[in-house]
C-alpha cells in the first residue's frame, strides 16, 4: 500500500510540475541557471551516468548521496521560508489595503472641503471683479468727460479768437489757430446733435468762408491788374517784365504764408501764361492783317525765352496735363546742336557734323507760344517768297559769274549755291520747329519740295551745255549714249568741267535731301511723320 501511495504521489507531483514551454522560457530568462536539475528536459539516468561514468567512480556514491540530501534539505528550508513569507505578506497586504481605504476616505473629505472653499473664493472674486469693473468704467467715463470739457473749452476759446483775428487780418496767427480749431472740432462729430456744439461748428465754417473771401480780396488789391494786358506784339516784353516783378514782390511779401509744397509762385506764373495766351490770341485775331514776319518772330522769340526762363525757375509740377517725352540720341549728319539756337539765328554749321544729344523737353514749352501757331502762315509765306528770291539770285549769280573753268579750284566741284540753299533750309527748319511741330512743318516741307525741284531744273538741268547735234539742249541720259562719227557730241574742256560740277552737285543734293527728310521726320509730330516724303525730289537729283 505504501508503495502504491508513493507511486501515485510521484505521478501527481509530476503532473503538477509539468510547465508549458512559454512559462519555462520565462523562468529561464528571469532565473538563469546552469544546473542540470533546473532544466525542463531533466533526465535522471543521464544525470546519474554523468555523476558515475565508470564503475570505479561508484566508490564515491556515499559522498554524492550526502551532497544530494544536503541540497534537498536546503531546498526544503527555502520552500518553507518562502511559504511562511507568503503567509505574512497576505496579512500585511490586507492591513495595507485597509489603511489605504481609510486614507482615501480622508482625502475625499479634504477635497470636498477644498472645493467648498474654492467656490466661496470664486464667488468672492466675482464680487471684487464686478466692483473693479464698475470703478474702471467710472474712471474711463470721468476721464472722457474731463477731456471733452477741456476740448470744449479750447473750441469755444479758439472760435472766439479766430473770429477776432480774422477781423484784424492777423493771417500769420490765424494759420496756426485755424488748424488747431479744426483738429479739436473733429472730436465733436458724434456730439453734433447738441445745439451748442452744432452752433460752434457753424461758426467755424463761417469763419473759414469769411477768411477765404477776405484773403482773396486782399490778394486782388495787392496785385494791381492795370497794365497786365498790354495791347500789341511789339510791347510783349512788358508783359513778361511785369510778371517777373510781381513774382518777386509776391515771394518777398507773401511767400512764407503758404506751404512750400503748394508751389504758389509757379501756380501764379502758370495762371499768367494761360491768361496771356488767351489775350494774345484775341488781339492777333482782331489785328491779323497787321502781323508781319519780323514782328511775329520777335514775339515768338521773346515768348520762348520766357518759357525757357520758367523751366529754369520751376519744375512744372503744377502742369498736370503736360508730360515731357524722352528723346533719343541720333547720329543723323544733317543735325547739329539746335537746342541753343534762337529763332532767327543764322549759323553756317557743317551739315556733316554729328548731332549732339537734344536737351530734355521744356515742360512750359507752348504754354504761351501755342497762340502763335494759327498765324504761322505769315512765316511760311515769307519763306516761300524768300526762297523764290534766293533761287532767282542763284540763277543770276551763275549767269554773271559764268560756269567754272577747267584748271581752276572750282572746276568740277560742287556749286556753292547748293550749300547756301541747304544752309537756308536748315535755318528755316530750326525756326519752324521751335514755333510748331504740327501743320506748319508740313507746309514748310511742301515749300522745300517746290524749290528743290526748281533748283534741279533752273540751276542744274537748265545750265547743262548744248551740243551741236542737239539744239534742244543736253540731257544726262544723252551723255551716256555711245555715238560714232559725226554724231558724237563734242565738248570743250570748260563744258566738261561744268558737266562734272553739275553731276557732283546733283550727287550732293541727293545725299543732303535724304538727310533733310530724316531731320524733318524727327522734328514733326509723330502723327504727321508719314506726310513727310521727299522721294520725288531725291529721284529728280538721282535722274
Amino acid at each position: 500500500m505504501m508503495e502504491e501511495e508513493e507511486l501515485e504521489f510521484a505521478e501527481d507531483l509530476e503532473a503538477i510540475l509539468h510547465l508549458t514551454p512559454e512559462v519555462q522560457l520565462a523562468i529561464e530568462q528571469v532565473f538563469p541557471s546552469q544546473d542540470p536539475l533546473d532544466r525542463a528536459d531533466f533526465n535522471a539516468v543521464e544525470y546519474i551516468n554523468t555523476l558515475f561514468p565508470t564503475e570505479q567512480s561508484l566508490a564515491n556514491i556515499d559522498d554524492v548521496v550526502n551532497k544530494i540530501r544536503l541540497k534537498i534539505r536546503r531546498l526544503d528550508d527555502n520552500i518553507r521560508t518562502v511559504v511562511r513569507g507568503q503567509t505574512n505578506v497576505g496579512q500585511d497586504g490586507r492591513q495595507a489595503l485597509e489603511e489605504a481605504q481609510i486614507a482615501i476616505q480622508q482625502l475625499f473629505g479634504k477635497i470636498k472641503d477644498i472645493k467648498d472653499k474654492a467656490e466661496k473664493s470664486e464667488q468672492m472674486v466675482k464680487e471684487i471683479t464686478r466692483d473693479i469693473k464698475q470703478l474702471d468704467h467710472a474712471k474711463r467715463h470721468l476721464t472722457t468727460s474731463i477731456t471733452t470739457l477741456n476740448h470744449l473749452h479750447m473750441l469755444a476759446g479758439g472760435v472766439d479768437s479766430l473770429e477776432a483775428m480774422t477781423r484784424k487780418r492777423q493771417y500769420g496767427e490765424v494759420a496756426n489757430l485755424l488748424q488747431g480749431v479744426v483738429n479739436v472740432l473733429e472730436h465733436f462729430h458724434k456730439y453734433m446733435g447738441i445745439p451748442q456744439i452744432r452752433q460752434l461748428s457753424e461758426r467755424v465754417k463761417a469763419a473759414q468762408s469769411e477768411l477765404g473771401t477776405q484773403i482773396l480780396a486782399d490778394f486782388e488789391e495787392s496785385f494791381p491788374s492795370q497794365g497786365s494786358k498790354v495791347a500789341w506784339l511789339d510791347k510783349i516784353d512788358r508783359r513778361y517784365a511785369w510778371i517777373k516783378r510781381q513774382l518777386v514782390d509776391y515771394e518777398e511779401k507773401y511767400g512764407r504764408m503758404f506751404p512750400e509744397e503748394w508751389c504758389m509762385t509757379e501756380r501764379i506764373a502758370v495762371e499768367f501764361c494761360h491768361i496771356t495766351r488767351v489775350e494774345l490770341a484775341k488781339v492777333m485775331r482782331t489785328r491779323a492783317k497787321e502781323i508781319e514776319v519780323k514782328l511775329l518772330l520777335f514775339a515768338i522769340q521773346r515768348t520762348t525765352n520766357f518759357e525757357g526762363l520758367l523751366a529754369k525757375r520751376f519744375t512744372g509740377c503744377t502742369l498736370t496735363d503736360k508730360k515731357p517725352e524722352s528723346t533719343l540720341d541720333s547720329t543723323n549728319p544733317f543735325l547739329d546742336d539746335e537746342g541753343g539756337e534762337d529763332v532767327g539765328a543764322d549759323k553756317d554749321d557743317d551739315l556733316s557734323k554729328p548731332r549732339k544729344p537734344k536737351a530734355p523737353d521744356n515742360p512750359f514749352h507752348g504754354i504761351v507760344s501755342k497762340c502763335f501757331e494759327p498765324h504761322l502762315y505769315v512765316y511760311i509765306e515769307s519763306q516761300d517768297k524768300n526762297l523764290g528770291e534766293l533761287i532767282d539770285r542763284f540763277v543770276a549769280d551763275f549767269r554773271a559769274q559764268g560756269p567754272p573753268k577747267a584748271g581752276t579750284e572750282e572746276g568740277g566741284a560742287v556749286l556753292p549755291s547748293c550749300a547756301d540753299l541747304f544752309v537756308y533750309y536748315k535755318k528755316c527748319m530750326v525756326q519752324c520747329s521751335q514755333l510748331s511741330t504740327g501743320e506748319p512743318m508740313i507746309a514748310l516741307t511742301t515749300i522745300f519740295q517746290k524749290f528743290l525741284r526748281e533748283y534741279a531744273w533752273k540751276i542744274l538741268s537748265g545750265n547743262l551745255p548744248k551740243s551741236n547735234s542737239n539744239s534742244g539742249g543736253l540731257t544726262i541720259s544723252s551723255l551716256l549714249k555711245e555715238k560714232e562719227g559725226s554724231e558724237a557730241a563734242k565738248f570743250t574742256a570748260d563744258e566738261l568741267c561744268l558737266i562734272c560740277s553739275i553731276l557732283s552737285t546733283a550727287e550732293y543734293c541727293l545725299a543732303t535731301t535724304q538727310q533733310l527728310e530724316e531731320k524733318l521726320k524727327e522734328k514733326v509730330d509723330k502723327l504727321l511723320v508719314e506726310r513727310i516724303n521727299l522721294t520725288g525730289e531725291m529721284d529728280t537729283f538721282s535722274t
